[in-house]
């Protein structure tokens, strides 16, 4: 069945501070015509610059997804893209007065729930979706994505973790793209090992986490007040960060990705390897 592109009702807008910058952050979303797109307005210095929420802006990140052009970089937009997905959303304008976009609870659950109270509304042209004609699959050391053609008319993932710490340990999760399934895994925050802080706080990042935006991970034991949501938090949330750097492909996707140990740099790959031939998909 054909799904209809997809905008927001009227604007909304959200606040809070960078996970990595440590900067304040405002967002304002904003309903936009039909094949438009995604499209990033960054407002610094009364100055408007803009980017495509696009796989060819992809730049090299640690810890989050970035895209960058000439003028300006936006970082840690993975949970908002997660987001939009979710809800079908193909058309929005996201302005931002900074470099990074607010982390909100370490989730996706913020922006899902208050989009989804300002409602969405359908348009009228067709969203265009592409399929996976051929498998493909990238390895870097001891990390794997892969992708290859379902028989379903959807995006299945299927992702494993192997941690040495055993309150992650192993961890695997399926999961299908779906308005029934992403509850599953919307509420999923991001999470790190507390010994790899130090690490993360020498390359400039992390200045603005907190165990109100992210499960810390002390030993064998879970820091933030509460513990986890599920015992698999952990997977569900890579999961989450997949679906999110996956539409940056500008489509909805038909296919099934299975990942080893993998992350935002893999998925990036992954996507190029996608559209470094055309014989690897069509556009329906």
């Amino acid at each position: 069945m054909n799904s209809l592109q997809k905008t927001i009702k009227k604007k909304i807008s959200f606040t809070g501070i960078g996970l990595h910058s440590g900067q304040p952050s405002k967002i304002e979303l904003l309903p936009l015509k039909e094949n438009q797109g995604i499209v990033f307005n960054s407002i610094n210095s009364n100055q408007v610059h803009k980017i495509k929420a696009n796989w060819k802006y992809l730049s090299s990140a640690n810890l989050c997804t970035k895209i960058k052009n000439k003028k300006i970089e936006i970082s840690t937009i993975e949970h908002l893209m997660f987001s939009l997905s979710a809800l079908g959303i193909t058309n929005i304008l996201i302005r931002i007065n900074s470099s990074e976009i607010p982390i909100m609870d370490g989730s996706a659950k913020t922006f899902v729930d208050e989009i989804k109270k300002i409602g969405v509304l359908n348009q009228k042209k067709i969203a265009r979706v592409l399929k996976i004609k051929k498998k493909i699959k990238v390895i870097n050391n001891d990390k794997i994505i892969e992708i290859e053609p379902n028989k379903n008319n959807e995006l299945e993932i299927k992702l494993k973790l192997n941690y040495k710490n055993k309150i992650i340990g192993n961890q695997e999760f399926s999961y299908i793209h779906s308005k029934e399934h992403f509850l599953k895994i919307y509420d999923c925050r991001t999470f790190c090992l507390q010994e790899d802080l130090e690490k993360i706080f020498a390359m400039g990042l992390g200045r603005g986490g907190s165990l109100e935006n992210a499960i810390i991970v002390s030993g064998e034991k879970v820091l933030n007040q509460g513990g986890l949501r599920y015992t698999d938090e952990f997977v569900r949330h890579k999961i989450l960060d997949c679906v999110g750097d996956i539409y940056l492909s500008g489509y909805k996707i038909f296919g099934k990705i299975k990942g080893y140990q993998s992350g935002h740099d893999m998925t990036a790959r992954l996507l190029k390897e996608i559209f470094k031939r055309k014989a690897n998909y069509e556009i329906i």
